[in-house]
């Protein structure tokens, strides 16, 4: 039964990470007297999209059009690298958690060269503060994943969050871990472009991030991108619930129930974050991003204590 649940976890992912956005929204609305949108407004947004034509300007270039496609491609590779069932992934290897890393900056890039090809000043303003806080976000991500590759001893996501015995022996490892959930949820809201790094409800033209590389796309495009946005928020939610879960919790058929559990947890603690603190202001982003990934230092120092 172990295939069948590899597949049905990446179907259930793919079908349920735009419920993230959603569960977050709605929390934020809740906390902060609003009626707000319902859960599903994503799933809306998609089909409204999907159904509309694209525009493009004279100005772009292939490298335009073949942005989006690019970044779902990327995205939903990287979600086939992770054990999705808790067991192991439908494509694994020895390394795979860079290739994870790797595939989630080529993503990135390719939004980011779509937003230069448009020629518009402003969107190479948004390119450039996109890229300058990667380059923070990607150290700290390297440092996790390597807190758990020393744990698995091994470097492969299958290893690291799936069946792997000797991080369930023993609960030594545990406060380590939870600094690793804690510096990647913070990670997570700097990477997915949400407060206090940045605002994606924001319509203020000199404070947007990445919606403002996106301005110049439409329709499917847009829902791509969007979609591919959704799906980064759940390949996170998966790897920091399952490190927070005492021997990574059920495998097989009963991990399954792990994934909608995953989504919902980090939906809500994105809206609590959200309704409690500000944006932060550009120069503060860095050290922001520095403090988070200092935290998965010292997770990374313990375990090799």
């Amino acid at each position: 039964m172990i295939w069948p649940t590899r597949w049905s976890a990446l179907a259930l992912f793919l079908l349920l990470a735009p419920t993230i956005p959603g569960v977050a929204n709605r929390t934020k609305a809740i906390l902060t007297g609003r009626r707000g949108a319902p859960v599903w407004q994503l799933y809306a947004d998609l089909w409204k999209l999907v159904r509309r034509g694209v525009v493009y300007s004279t100005t772009t270039t292939d490298v335009f059009r073949v942005a989006p496609v690019a970044i779902l491609a990327a995205t939903i590779v990287a979600a086939v690298l992770l054990p999705l069932d808790g067991q192991t992934s439908i494509l694994h290897f020895s390394g795979d958690a860079v290739a994870f890393a790797s595939l989630l900056a080529l993503g990135r890039f390719a939004l980011v060269l779509a937003a230069l090809d448009t020629g518009s000043s402003f969107e190479g303003m948004g390119a450039s503060r996109e890229v300058a806080f990667a380059s923070l976000v990607e150290p700290g991500l390297f440092v996790s994943l390597a807190a758990l590759g020393v744990v698995a001893h091994d470097f492969s996501l299958s290893t690291m969050l799936g069946e792997n015995d000797a991080r369930a022996a023993t609960a030594a490892v545990m406060p380590s871990l939870v600094m690793v959930a804690i510096s990647l949820f913070a990670l997570t809201l700097a990477e997915c472009s949400r407060v206090p790094v940045d605002d994606p409800a924001t319509h203020l033209e000199l404070t947007m991030v990445h919606e403002v590389i996106v301005l110049d796309h439409s329709g499917p495009d847009l829902a791509a991108i969007l979609y591919a946005s959704a799906l980064k928020l759940g390949l996170f939610a998966v790897i920091i619930l399952n490190l927070l879960i005492p021997g990574g919790g059920p495998r097989g058929v009963a991990g399954l129930a792990l994934l909608p559990g995953s989504f919902l947890v980090l939906g809500l603690a994105i809206g609590i974050v959200e309704s409690v603190t500000a944006r932060l202001r550009m120069s503060k982003v860095p050290l922001y991003i520095a403090g988070s990934s200092a935290l998965a230092l010292f997770g990374l120092i313990l375990v090799l204590r």
